[in-house]
């Protein structure tokens, strides 16, 4: 019988350092820093969010290309209308300085600025809808992350690294490429300058929504949920209630009112109301930026439903 050898028969052999062990400590310590509940309640609900904003395009695009209704404002001004019924009316039953007279004393002109931000956002996004595509709108309001990552590194002072900065120019290229494709697709059908129109006016409406991103962030955290959903809906059914009387009453007149016409209003209003209810929640836990990031798989759903809804060719 032999002897067995000094470290035993089954003694472990040593193994020897390579690509493939410093690949697998990487991604175990890559594991750790994502798989973390704070990271998947991240991601969880900003997956809510983009089948928000997903509802609000299907719906927009259903009412812009099937039904011929061109009425942004009247969609926005229903949701700005139920925060009214909601958050301001709870605001105004609050005693102390958080009661809805002792906010406006103190603070009304700068929640009109915020108001009429956030109601020009919502018209521009919408208006776009009647020019260009739901696939369009829904990607080229990715433009609003840079924009909002600046706005943050000078009113909420936050600090990015090079990668960010890679990330953003990334960002800006994609927008770059999206437009130039939509006008050369406009050119086969003869709709170039309109496909250009509803580009410009997605990338200003994504610019006024990191305004009213970071001014979000901002009350939320500094102040309360409940008094930025107040304002922004007091604030906003007055700004939009008045731009509504002035550029779409004709557009209103002309709708041929049936139940499906109806029930698109409805959804889109819902969709709104959870969007902004659950918005600040979110930003409460994580922030302004990090939400835009998250809600940009609303392009991919927009990207799927277009496809088989409205037979659209990439």
């Amino acid at each position: 019988m032999e002897a067995a050898s000094p470290a035993g028969p089954a003694a472990p052999q040593p193994r020897a350092p390579g690509a493939a062990g410093g690949l697998g400590s990487l991604l175990r310590g890559l594991k750790g820093q994502l798989c973390t509940w704070s990271i998947l309640k991240t991601v969880a609900l900003g997956q809510m969010l983009s089948l928000c904003i997903c509802g609000t395009a299907i719906t927009s695009q259903y009412l812009a290309e099937r039904y011929r209704v061109n009425t942004p404002m009247l969609q926005s001004f229903i949701n700005y209308c139920l925060l009214l019924l909601f958050y301001t009316v709870m605001l105004a039953f609050r005693s102390g300085s958080d009661n809805l007279l002792h906010i406006l004393k103190r603070k009304w002109w700068k929640y009109v600025l915020l108001g009429l931000a956030d109601v020009e956002a919502n018209y521009l996004i919408v208006r776009a809808y009647q020019y260009t595509t739901l696939t369009s709108v829904q990607l080229l309001d990715c433009f609003g992350i840079p924009v909002l990552m600046a706005l943050s590194w000078f009113v909420l002072y936050a600090r990015y690294r090079v990668i960010h900065l890679i990330a953003v120019a990334v960002c800006l290229l994609g927008v770059g490429t999206m437009v130039g494709a939509d006008i050369l697709a406009g050119r086969e059908d003869n709709s170039g300058s309109d496909v250009l129109i509803g580009d410009i006016l997605v990338l200003l409406g994504a610019s006024l929504y990191a305004v009213s991103n970071v001014c979000e962030e901002y009350i939320v955290k500094k102040l309360s949920r409940q008094e930025f959903l107040g304002m922004v809906g007091l604030f906003g059914t007055i700004i939009s209630g008045i731009q509504l009387s002035i550029v779409e009453c004709k557009d209103i007149a002309s709708i041929q009112w049936d139940w499906k016409i109806a029930l698109l209003f409805v959804a889109f209003a819902l969709c709104m109301f959870c969007l902004y209810s659950f918005m600040p929640l979110v930003i409460q836990v994580t922030s302004a930026t990090s939400v835009n990031l998250g809600i940009l798989t609303a392009d991919l759903y927009s990207l799927f439903f277009g496809l088989f809804l409205f037979g659209y060719k990439i």
